[in-house]
């Protein structure tokens, strides 16, 4: 089984929410854990619930603080709990633009409509007062702007005749503790799914000249040049021959280079089986802490390798300088 990745959760009141993924996350095959619940509410009663449960808390007040001093305590108390991601579960204050970067791609919300509609407050009453036919729940990541961050999921649920604000929040707030979890579940493990990575690879290819796409042995690869000539200059290995590595295999200088890079970092490089006699290095992708610039150099400097002179002249005469 897969290491849990560590979640924090950040609340202000209740934190019905939180106990949702606190208790989603004591399940056989959970794919996190909780490691801290914080709070800017010290008498919040969803603290109280988690250190029932035995869950580390942490609170303070922001009265009497500035926005950027109180974002600077949290962000200190969440650094010392060392999460892969930060889960906020009905936490009402705005964040600072600093604490946001800081934070940037670990950071979830969950937020009572169907984003990209009714960013915001008031969403029940917006929904009953539009005449909408479903309200529902998105999980997304948080950015600067205000509920804009992209969308991880979304549950809809049907508004019934003589809904009030009340009546429908209490559905929402069912569909909200099945969602969180899963969505979170899904987005902490996202770097052991090869398809997602895939993905993520076949982005960054995308950005380099004359690429296509073409398998080696099943695998999928990307090529450079014309459709008669294409070069393989990645390939993507699930798990090869009983390898645990979903690794990057791209072109290297040869079994120097290969041996140094593993022998120094063998976390992130490895020798990969019936490639490696011919200068493929695998980059293992599915951990959680893949750098994701560090991929793209690679794959540049792999399709540098095999592409045609015509494509690579120019930044040949680029590095002279």
């Amino acid at each position: 089984m897969a290491e849990r990745a560590r979640v924090a959760v950040v609340i202000s009141g209740e934190g019905s929410n939180m106990a949702a993924l606190l208790y989603a996350s004591r399940l056989p095959q959970a794919a996190f854990e909780i490691v801290l619940v914080a709070s800017n509410n010290p008498d919040a009663p969803g603290l109280a619930l988690a250190e029932a449960e035995g869950v580390p808390t942490w609170s303070q007040s922001h009265k009497g603080l500035s926005r950027e001093a109180f974002d600077q305590a949290l962000h200190d108390a969440l650094t010392a709990a060392r999460p892969d991601a930060v889960a906020l579960a009905g936490y009402m204050r705005l964040l600072t633009p600093t604490f946001v970067e800081r934070w940037h791609g670990r950071l979830l919300n969950i937020h009572p409509s169907l984003l990209p509609k009714y960013r915001g407050l008031d969403t029940y009453a917006r929904a009953l007062e539009a005449g909408d036919s479903d309200a529902g729940c998105t999980v997304h990541l948080v950015t600067e702007d205000v509920d804009a961050g992209e969308i991880l999921g979304q549950v809809a649920v049907a508004i019934r005749p003589g809904d009030t604000p009340d009546t429908l929040a209490q559905r929402v707030r069912l569909a909200e503790h099945q969602l969180y979890p899963a969505t979170l579940s899904a987005y902490v493990s996202r770097h052991q799914d090869a398809n997602w990575i895939e993905a993520e690879v076949d982005a960054l290819a995308a950005s380099l000249a004359e690429v296509s796409r073409k398998t080696s042995h099943g695998s999928p690869g990307w090529a450079v040049g014309t459709e008669k000539s294409a070069k393989l200059f990645a390939i993507l290995a699930d798990r090869h021959h009983g390898e645990d590595a979903i690794g990057l295999l791209v072109k290297s200088s040869g079994a120097d280079e290969m041996t140094g890079l593993i022998e120094a970092r063998p976390d992130t490089y490895y020798w990969p089986k019936y490639y490696g006699a011919s200068g493929w290095l695998g980059v293992k992708l599915n951990r959680p802490d893949t750098d994701w610039d560090d991929v793209r150099d690679w794959l540049e400097r792999s399709w540098r390798t095999v592409a045609p002179p015509r494509l690579t002249r120019f930044m040949r005469a680029a590095d002279e300088f």
